[in-house]
């Protein structure tokens, strides 16, 4: 080799090394917090020795306000590709020992190129963000950046699936990158997101609050409904990442990945007759019942403390990743509220886009009623679900286990609105509302009129459950296809998808719809 080029070899070799070797009171710092470096994170996350980085020694190109003596390589982001369970993943890794994380245009421009690339090559994106914000020394150029990445994130939703773990700030407008990916996972403690920071709030609102008060962990787990997963530090919430990304096809042109099944095809879940009361009004606890379906009791809940009345997530059967979306009587008695409607519809669209089946458990008395959900727009948010539903061209299976009134039960994927397979188990109540309001609407001067107005009403009640309880009217009018007994359950699902594998349904040309958003 040529002295000049030798010379260069080394001189690049050394940088190299430097970058690696890092701000070692920067990473103490960082591990004091609870927290791993960048890299360490990605050594994590990626099979072994499959990392390859990109753009190691980019630097900002900015010398405004002392930034040239500052700029230093990889500009605060660590960007490349590796794999994960020998699956090919992009990704980037925000790292807090070099320029605090900022954001600047090179840094900016780093995360684009990732995002662009996996859309182009057809694997999932992975974002690890902790940053401390904008670099507001860069002016119009970092926030023309900024832009790009908004860009490349939008446009790659719904060709490749992007997951954000939030493992430090992530603040201001940074914050909305990840919320335009498929899946936020955050870190109790130590991640933060909000728009406006508590100086700003102070000034402005004259408030008080923390970070962690704001926008942490708790906040969009319960509140918001921003994080889907939380993680109790680091190493759990790169986990959570390779545990979803499992359920998961690299792309929307590829089938979700089959896991090689232990757990018998045609098992009986005999305990579905125990966990389901036939007392319409008593409560369960429907993560028992996917649970008691699903491969191995394997079931990944996400969302699981927002909008508790609806549980949505991921398991398998027969192997083959599949999303539940359940009402869940323990909270609300499973009624449909503003906030599961987002729930349940962005969940059904995001199996959609990447080919996942949907299987729906319905148990709904009907959609919350009262004047704070009127004002909140229950009626735009409800018509969420349903637009859902109708769009997926997914095998969409449904199950009745007690009871679908009113227009919550199309909400929840009946035959005409595009249930492929639609079952009932023996006792559910099927009708335009419940057996009392039904009674008081249809024979109210009656009862009123009535010498025992007690007596007349619940006769009138067991005439109203002799005609619309049971399986026989759905059967008799093609509601259903079959009424099958609890414990069939599990066999059933899984011959339907099964013939269902290769289903395929065109919609009419249009460039794209109008969801009511």
């Amino acid at each position: 080799m040529p002295k000049g080029r030798e010379e260069l070899q080394k001189k690049l070799g050394e940088m190299e090394r430097n970058v690696l070797e890092g701000d070692s009171k920067a990473a103490q710092k960082q591990h004091g917090e609870g927290k791993l470096t960048a890299r360490e994170r990605i050594e994590r996350l990626l099979d072994p020795g499959s990392f390859v980085e990109e753009f190691m020694l980019a630097e900002t190109q900015c010398v405004d306000f002392g930034m040239a003596e500052k700029r230093q390589p990889t500009d605060g982001v660590v960007t490349g590709y590796g794999k994960i369970d020998g699956r090919a993943v992009y990704l980037f890794a925000q790292d807090r020992t070099v320029l605090a994380g900022t954001v600047g245009s090179a840094h900016a421009e780093k995360i684009s190129y990732v995002i662009r690339t996996a859309r182009q090559s057809g694997v999932p994106l992975i974002g690890l963000y902790d940053s401390v914000g904008a670099r507001i020394q860069e002016g119009l150029s970092v926030t023309t950046a900024i832009g790009k990445i908004f860009f490349e994130n939008s446009i790659s939703s719904g060709v490749v699936p992007q997951i954000s773990a939030i493992m430090g700030p992530c603040i201001g407008v940074a914050s909305y990158s990840p919320a335009l990916t498929d899946f936020i996972i955050m870190v109790q403690g130590s991640s933060q997101m909000f728009i406006t920071g508590p100086p700003v709030i102070k000034e402005v609102l004259g408030e008080e609050i923390g970070m962690e008060e704001l926008g942490g962990a708790k906040v969009h787990a319960e509140t918001s409904g921003v994080s889907d997963l939380t993680a109790k530090d680091d190493e759990e919430g790169l986990a959570f990442i390779r545990r979803l990304l499992s359920f998961l096809p690299s792309n929307c042109q590829s089938s979700p990945p089959r896991k090689n099944p232990t757990d018998d095809l045609m098992r009986n879940v005999d305990t579905l007759n125990k966990i389901v009361p036939d007392d319409m009004r008593k409560a369960y606890n429907v993560l028992q019942v996917i649970k008691a379906m699903v491969d191995d009791g394997d079931f990944l809940e996400l969302k699981p403390k927002f909008a508790r009345n609806l549980a949505i997530g991921l398991g398998r059967l027969d192997g083959y990743p599949v999303g539940f979306v359940a009402n869940q009587p323990m909270f609300l008695a499973g009624s449909l509220d503003v906030d599961a409607s987002d729930k349940g519809s962005r969940f059904i669209r995001f199996c959609d886009a990447f080919n996942i089946p949907i299987v729906t458990l319905m148990d709904v008395p009907g959609f919350f009623p009262g004047r704070q959900q009127e004002e909140k727009g229950i009626i735009r948010h409800g018509a969420k679900l349903l637009y859902a539903y109708a769009e997926a061209t997914v095998p969409k299976i449904t199950v009745v286990l007690r009871k679908g009134y009113g227009g919550a039960k199309q909400a929840m994927c009946t035959r005409e609105m595009g249930a492929d397979q639609f079952f009932v188990w023996p006792g559910v109540e099927l009708a335009v509302m419940g057996g009392a309001g039904a009674v008081n609407v249809l024979y109210r001067r009656e009862i009123e009129q009535s010498e025992d107005p007690e007596k007349t009403r619940r006769e009138k009640m067991e005439e109203y459950a002799a005609k619309f309880s049971g399986p026989f009217e759905a059967l008799s009018k093609q509601f259903a296809q079959a009424a099958i007994r609890p414990e069939d359950s599990r066999k059933r699902l899984i011959l339907a998808l099964e013939i269902l594998r290769e289903k395929r349904e065109e919609r009419p040309k249009k460039k794209h719809g109008v969801m009511p958003v």
